[in-house]
């Protein structure tokens, strides 16, 4: 039996590259995004969808992109929820001809960089080494590294941080580290004025931004001597084995009830930093009719409401209220996703005595 989990990336007969989408999965299959496309089956006009490695030239998927590329023309790589009904993309076990793995590739990297930007992947590491107990194994590569589609002259270091314990370390080593140069937080000096440019969430004022951003630590800026040039580092955050739970067999239905807001404190952050983001909370005012105390989570699946709050902090939600019936009863969630009013959903700090919104 196949074992995979987020940032994971089966490969196809066709060569479409999928990444596996959080943890919860039916038995034998997995649900996923769709990242990139070989340019035989797919073409884009979008100039930085373009990727090229050995396998040739691919198009990346940007939005929902892929999930309209699988409706239209490989509705093969669905999947039934059986929870939501409804198909969601993704792989079975059969359909899958490889997959690249961040942490496996990583390794290569290290066993034997071939060009500038893998010699500075390691270069960071050992930084990070020198100034906490974090090893290389704690670590992966994802985004283009992962399939080797990098270029030296513009490529990014995107790096996976496995496990609750790791995150949590790599924070606080960041910390240390903006304060020291070469790295710094990407976030530092940002204003409104700078990407991203196309801002819709209407809840969530792109001035505000800037601040949440800068305070998650794990979007940085490296100087390179070597690439001479300014390197941006991302660190997305990976369950390690040991803290994966698969939810899915325990879901019998997900009722979704319409959109609802929500004032609350949050009860625990360790798993905010994972897709989806969970948040437990303590409700404390909602705008229906359900009992505050049978609202148990925020479930976020935006990437941009990832590490938004922490442990004993009061926010404010507006996000789908879902009804869930598990094997061990019934109770509700807050859910952010994407849907029909994607760029209503926000989930943000507010002050007490709460504020209005």
């Amino acid at each position: 039996m196949m074992m995979l989990r987020d940032r994971d990336a089966p490969v196809t007969v066709e060569g479409l590259i999928f990444r596996v989408y959080g943890y919860d999965h039916p038995e034998d299959a997995y649900f996923c995004d769709l990242e990139y496309a070989p340019e035989a089956i797919y073409r884009s006009e979008e100039p930085r969808a373009i990727r090229v490695g050995p396998w040739g030239r691919f198009y990346k998927f940007y939005a929902d992109g892929g999930l309209r590329f699988v409706e239209e023309r490989y509705p093969q790589y669905t999947i039934w929820h059986k929870a939501m009904h409804r198909r969601l993309v993704g792989v079975h076990e059969h359909q899958i001809m490889e997959v690249h793995k961040p942490d496996e590739r990583l390794q290569e990297i290290i066993r034997e960089p071939q060009d500038p930007l893998m010699e500075e992947v390691v270069e960071l590491l050992d930084l990070i080494a020198e100034h906490s107990t974090l090893r290389p194994r704690d670590f992966g590569v994802f985004g283009s590294l992962l399939h080797n589609f990098h270029s030296p002259r513009h490529s990014d270091i995107d790096l996976t941080i496995y496990g609750v314990k790791a995150l949590k370390e790599l924070r606080e080593t960041l910390n240390t580290l903006y304060s020291m140069g070469p790295l710094r937080n990407e976030f530092e000096s940002w204003t409104p004025e700078m990407p991203p440019y196309h801002w819709r969430f209407r809840l969530y004022p792109k001035s505000d931004y800037g601040w949440y951003q800068r305070r998650k630590l794990i979007y940085g800026v490296y100087e390179s001597r070597s690439l001479k040039r300014i390197v941006k580092v991302e660190f997305e955050p990976v369950r390690l084995w040991s803290e994966v739970r698969n939810e899915y067999p325990e879901m019998e239905r997900i009722r979704q009830l319409g959109m609802v807001e929500a004032w609350f404190r949050v009860l625990s952050d360790e798993e905010a930093g994972f897709m989806p983001a969970i948040y437990p909370i303590e409700v404390e005012r909602i705008g229906c009719e359900v009992d505050p105390g049978d609202v148990r989570r925020i479930v976020s699946y935006v990437e941009e409401f990832r590490l938004q709050l922490f442990e004993g902090e009061r926010g404010y939600v507006r996000g789908i209220l879902e009804e869930v019936e598990g094997r061990s009863g019934v109770f509700y969630q807050i859910t952010l996703s994407r849907c029909p009013d994607y760029y209503g959903q926000v989930l943000r700090l507010v002050e007490q005595p709460f504020e209005a919104i």
